[in-house]
């Protein structure tokens, strides 16, 4: 949360670069800034004479205490935080029995990836639910989701603007009858993104690096495929959005080029976390989660061994992938 003490010594010139949208705070104020760009706040306040401050009714105080508020509640509206994502922290619970989980606290730093594996059922998706909505003891599990060691503000799990993570369903439906383009504005738009054109191209060209046909910038988004949709929104998480955590459900199901997407997405330096049955991407995670009976049951660290292990089912998985290239190009099977 940003705290009028560190504003008060910025030029006016640089607090408009930072936060551009504080010109409509001095507009709607009738605060004429013309003139004084180089002035920090707090000479700007002062510049008022005691005869202009009753004339005008101006009352510095209560403009630093209406500035914050507004700055705070636009960079929350527009998903513009800036409190840094170093960790989050999953205090253990309780499994549906009431039976303590296997392990007290595990601490996921960014860059890295946890693969959430078990049975369906299991309760993969209740982890990645509490993960979500940060829970404090008061979800079916009991368990505690800390954000860089400590409790995070309640704004985390109730604020409507809330971008602390993004979770990509196993189905990805868009209702909107728009362009990939006209989508991806928007979602630039409301970022204020600089060089808003030159982002939506590296985003376009990314999803079709990613997903198994390639569309464009005028497909609508009502018309992609699964593997499109999740693609697309792959590259717009990684490269677009603000949000620090990103939580996958069943990634082997999208049809999209899987180790390529969960490189991109570490990369850009996001804390993955995914529910998967694919042995392969299993092993290509960090860490494991293995739920079981609805809690976490024990907590895996990816060995040298089973790294070797993955080498020899990445070749297993380029084969069938050539395969099935081949089945959708007509082609007859033959044995090597």
């Amino acid at each position: 949360m940003i705290k009028i003490k560190e504003l008060e010594f910025m030029k006016i010139k640089k607090l408009e670069k930072e936060y551009p949208f504080i010109l409509s705070f001095f507009e709607n104020n009738k605060l004429d800034i013309e003139g004084y760009e180089e002035f920090t706040l707090e000479e700007y306040l002062k510049h008022f004479t005691p005869e202009d401050k009753e004339e005008w009714a101006v009352d510095t105080e209560k403009i630093k205490l209406d500035l914050e508020t507004y700055l705070n509640q636009m960079i929350e509206f527009l998903g513009l935080k800036k409190d840094t994502i170093d960790s989050i922290t999953i205090v253990s619970g309780k499994d549906k029995y009431g039976n303590l989980e296997n392990f007290n606290e595990l601490t996921i730093y960014k860059s890295e990836i946890v693969a959430i594996v078990g049975a369906t059922g299991s309760g993969k998706s209740r982890l990645l639910a509490d993960i979500e909505w940060t829970a404090n003891k008061d979800t079916p599990t009991q368990r505690r989701i800390l954000i860089n060691g400590k409790v995070p503000d309640p704004s985390f799990r109730f604020s409507t603007s809330n971008k602390l993570v993004a979770q990509l369903s196993q189905n990805m439906n868009f209702v909107m009858d728009l362009t990939v383009k006209e989508f991806l504005e928007l979602h630039a738009q409301s970022r204020m993104i600089d060089e808003e054109e030159e982002v939506i191209e590296k985003i376009i060209e990314v999803a079709n690096e990613l997903a198994g046909e390639k569309f464009d910038l005028d497909t609508q988004i009502t018309g992609l495929s699964g593997g499109q949709s999740r693609a697309l929104m792959i590259a717009d998480t990684a490269i677009l959005s603000t949000s620090p955590i990103v939580l996958i459900d069943e990634i082997e199901n999208a049809g999209i080029d899987r180790k390529r997407a969960l490189n991109l997405l570490v990369n850009e330096e996001k804390i993955v976390l995914m529910a998967t049955h694919d042995p392969m991407l299993a092993l290509i995670a960090d860490k494991r989660l293995v739920i079981k009976n609805g809690g976490i049951y024990k907590v895996i660290h990816t060995n040298k061994q089973e790294k070797n292990l993955l080498k020899e089912l990445e070749k297993i998985d380029n084969s069938i992938d050539k395969m099935r290239e081949k089945l959708r190009n007509g082609e007859i099977l033959k044995e090597d």
